[in-house]
């Protein structure tokens, strides 16, 4: 079964979030087939640097090893960017449902290799739902799962 990582389930394993046991056991169970898209890397890179405090070097030995472990990535091409921006156009709403186009790009990468998706985030995961895709939902910093 493959399985989509968003942003914030990769940053919720390395930082320790309360979500970071269900993301490893994800990431170790015997036929896991876990996804990153090369954005959602992205994000986890800058998250981690500029928000959290890490070092460049620590996000890329982590990286490295959640790679050698087995998550691959997930190149962006431009059938994957034009799904992505035809689900921001279904779903974003600026009051109710700000999913950001890297959120868009996740959500497009699950329902091309017709994977589940790991969340925490309400908007994605309903969006996710709404397009016939599996959320995993994963608790979010608070403990609260969407």
């Amino acid at each position: 079964m493959t399985t989509v990582l968003d942003a914030f389930a990769i940053i919720a394993a390395l930082a320790g979030e309360p979500a970071a046991a269900e993301v490893e056991a994800e990431l170790r169970r015997k036929d896991a087939d876990a996804r990153v898209a090369a954005i959602n890397l992205a994000e986890v890179v800058d998250q981690l640097i500029r928000q959290a405090g890490y070092s460049e070097e620590a996000v890329d030995v982590s990286l490295e090893s959640l790679m050698a472990g087995g998550l691959a990535v997930v190149p962006m091409d431009g059938s994957l960017g034009r799904l992505a921006g035809r689900l921001r156009a279904r779903h974003y709403d600026k009051r109710t449902t700000a999913l950001s186009m890297a959120d868009c790009v996740a959500l497009a990468t699950s329902v091309t290799l017709r994977a589940t998706l790991a969340t925490a985030d309400p908007s994605l995961a309903a969006a996710a739902r709404t397009e016939g895709v599996t959320v995993l939902g994963l608790p979010d910093s608070n403990g609260k799962r969407p």
